[in-house]
């Protein structure tokens, strides 16, 4: 359904319900009621609500997007802030139950002050049952929070522990402790904006993985993110079906890399060029933008990008960038849905500030999604691959079924100068035209190693292809992989470094 379709629907839900004292209040603010925000996520007249004689402030039922079924619930900021009682959080706690058993979605609409604080410690087992299911859930059904009202205290790790996070400017507030909470403990005076609005946790904290601007397209954008994902994970994703050939090839493509190994390019031509009719929907893109993660489709099928972005930070992998990816890994790996990895990366970030804050420890992380992952893996090399960050990024090394390189890619420790600055230095600074004999020795070194052909004789490459040629040639190789079944060590749960 487009927009003017959702808004349509809108206007006549608004038109048929009276408005009370506390509605116009919440349309004062921007924002929607529970109920016409369950009306912009559904298909129409499919929405059936459970527990209706409940009193509390959340709505609960089940729905079908797209003509599938998912089951929600939303917070309603009109009853006593949205905030969370013991009923409520046993209110969402079945619907969330009735989601696990019945393998579907569960879309969790976000309004909230927190725990209701008159209750005491009763509330607060309220949110300790959405958290013990938030977690039951995880990895089995398709968790989606959408957060379009304050979100705060312990009920804001609920969104957290959801695989997608949906905001909204000037509406969406996540916190732990708010504005006064935060005044009077560090004496620090700042907004609810400035502590936990959308911009900030799609920019700086990571906890949001898409920012919109009203309500409408936020909904709008969570009905298209369903559309890639399967049921549960033990179902595959939708095919959808498209005009755009799986034999096309992107002529532009093999012109794309500059000529100059330093001069940026920008890795999103790469994947809109390869992906079906340049459709990608990109995950948390405003933060750790050094790396690409989003969802796309090859001949009709779900595919992860993880990618290099040679535009910020040269595409070295920091901190940020590896927990960002690591995530997106797993979560596409939970839930069948094939990788796909873009390769131009120099290596991971040095420096104090890095290695001080744990860059050994976030980027394993990073190694361990990909080394768990038993979905089919693809890499594509484009440029370069260096050091631990080539192992990371779906290296053969880690499972990787099927990597290809581009003629001109290079893979090994480090560059050319580097590397001869180093094992040579010595003969470099002995020898009576210093110069002259390390300009011989990086051309040494550039004829030996700095080509993909080192690789391939090696095996750790399947093939160098032509980059125009990637789209069909991903889209092969995962045919080739539709089957792929891989054991793994019997045992309870991995040990991952958090």
């Amino acid at each position: 359904m487009t927009i003017d379709d959702k808004l349509n629907q809108l206007k006549i839900l608004r038109s048929s319900t009276p408005e009370n004292e506390r509605i116009v209040t919440q349309h004062a603010r921007g924002k929607l009621t529970s109920r016409e925000r369950i009306l912009l996520l559904l298909d129409p007249d499919t929405f059936h609500e459970a527990d209706i004689d409940g009193t509390d402030a959340v709505i609960i039922g089940s729905g079908k997007i797209d003509g599938r079924t998912v089951f929600v619930f939303s917070q309603d900021f009109t009853v006593v802030g949205g905030t969370i009682s013991k009923t409520e959080g046993q209110k969402i706690g079945r619907i969330m139950d009735l989601a696990l058993e019945q393998g579907a979605p569960i879309i969790g609409i976000y309004d909230s002050g927190g725990a209701r604080i008159h209750e005491g410690v009763a509330s607060l087992a309220g949110v300790g049952e959405i958290l013990l299911r938030n977690t039951r859930c995880s990895g089995a059904i398709p968790q989606i929070a959408v957060v379009v009202g304050p979100s705060a205290g312990g009920a804001a790790y609920s969104p957290a522990l959801c695989d997608f996070v949906f905001t909204v400017n000037n509406i969406t507030q996540m916190y732990i402790t708010g504005p006064d909470v935060v005044k009077s403990v560090t004496n620090e005076t700042v907004s609810h904006e400035e502590l936990g609005g959308a911009e900030i946790h799609s920019h700086i904290s990571g906890v949001a993985h898409f920012l919109h601007d009203s309500e409408i397209i936020c909904f709008q954008q969570a009905r298209r993110l369903l559309s890639f994902l399967p049921q549960n994970c033990h179902a595959l994703p939708p095919i959808v079906r498209t005009d755009d050939p799986p034999e096309r090839c992107a002529e532009a493509l093999s012109t794309i890399i500059p000529n100059n190994p330093r001069k940026a390019y920008d890795m999103h031509n790469i994947i809109t060029a390869i992906v079906d009719n340049g459709d990608f929907m990109e995950v948390q893109a405003p933060f750790a933008r050094n790396i690409i993660c989003g969802l796309a489709r090859l001949a009709g099928n779900s595919v992860g990008i993880v990618a290099q972005q040679p535009l910020v930070l040269a595409g070295t992998i920091d901190i940020d960038a590896s927990i960002k990816a690591a995530r997106f890994v797993r979560f596409c790996d939970a839930f069948n849905i094939p990788l796909v990895s873009l390769v131009d990366v120099p290596g991971f970030m040095p420096g104090t500030n890095q290695e001080h804050s744990g860059i050994i420890r976030h980027g394993a992380k990073l190694i361990y999604a990909y080394a768990e992952a038993t979905v089919p893996k693809l890499t594509v090399t484009t440029r370069k691959a260096y050091g631990g960050a080539y192992i990371a990024m779906g290296s053969h090394h880690l499972n990787g079924d099927i990597n290809y390189a581009w003629p001109e890619a290079v893979i090994s420790v480090m560059g050319a100068e580097t590397a001869v600055d180093i094992v040579f230095r010595k003969m470099i600074a002995t020898s009576p035209e210093p110069t002259e004999i390390r300009r011989e020795l990086v051309d040494e070194f550039h004829n030996h190693f700095d080509n993909p052909l080192h690789a391939l004789k090696l095996g750790y490459l399947d093939a160098i292809i032509d980059p125009h040629q990637t789209r069909p040639m991903l889209i092969q190789a995962l045919e080739t992989l539709q089957n792929k079944s891989q054991k793994t060590p019997k045992k309870k749960h991995g040990n991952i470094p958090l």
